[in-house]
């Protein structure tokens, strides 16, 4: 199940989302010649990337933000752009340039915080985007819960497109994480879920007074949970192959 877009335009362009998303580019694309090399990549992860048992003394604190912005390959990369640019330009547009870049970095605190609580001794060093990105869904769940979010499905040789409310989609996502956080908590390794689900409740939690000043649920009440604004429509082209009619 990806998301490919939502249907909810905005009134402004949303430049640091863009240069968010240009910096994790920039980023991988100079860390590209170090992924074939093993030791080199190692000694990256835990210069810049957040060591629990490192933060817990002290030390290389600045890694709460480098780690944002490495990632362990390009699907990790793609997939985490993907989210920010279709939930991202949303909440720019709400929250101002600075709120928003405020925001995103709070976002990306307090994943690291909740990955750090479990195992605060750990020193596997985490590394990506997505516990930011986690707190723009959260945010996005609050202001927009029915916006239309077009997803595509895969299964098996089944492949379709269906727009589905925003909280669906969202609400599953948030699921998954903390589901499959307990479920790998004695691994101690692999995917930071607990990461992507702190990130989203800073998210959710940060944009609440903004929902409330706009009248909580009467805010909903009036905007149905929809864009404030007509969302976008899309439309196919029709294709310019010419149709052969069989001859009966």
């Amino acid at each position: 199940m990806f998301p490919i877009r939502d249907h909810n335009p905005t009134g402004r362009t949303p430049i640091v989302t863009y240069i968010i998303m240009a910096t994790n580019i920039f980023v991988f694309l100079w860390m590209l010649p170090s992924y074939g090399n093993e030791q080199e990549l190692y000694w990256i992860y835990y210069e810049w990337g957040m060591v629990p048992r490192w933060i817990t003394q002290g030390d290389h604190l600045s890694s709460f933000i480098t780690s944002m912005f490495l990632h362990g390959g390009f699907l990790h990369l793609a997939g985490n752009m993907l989210f920010l640019w279709i939930f991202g330009d949303n909440l720019e547009d709400e929250l101002g340039h600075f709120g928003f870049l405020l925001f995103y970095l709070a976002s990306g605190l307090g994943a690291a915080a909740l990955q750090i609580l479990p195992d605060p001794d750990s020193h596997i060093p985490m590394i990506g985007a997505s516990g930011a990105i986690a707190g723009v869904m959260g945010g996005y769940l609050l202001l927009f819960p029915k916006a239309r979010v077009d997803v595509l499905f895969i299964f098996v040789v089944f492949f379709r497109i269906f727009p589905i409310p925003a909280w669906i989609m969202l609400a599953i996502w948030f699921g998954l994480q903390v589901f499959n956080g307990v479920a790998t908590a004695a691994d101690g390794a692999g995917v930071a879920y607990w990461a992507h689900a702190g990130g989203f409740l800073v998210g959710f939690v940060w944009v609440l007074p903004l929902w409330l000043r706009r009248g909580g649920t009467k805010f909903w009440s009036e905007t149905h949970g929809t864009p404030p604004h007509p969302e976008a429509r899309y439309r196919l082209n029709n294709s310019r192959i010419p149709v052969v009619r069989r001859r009966k």
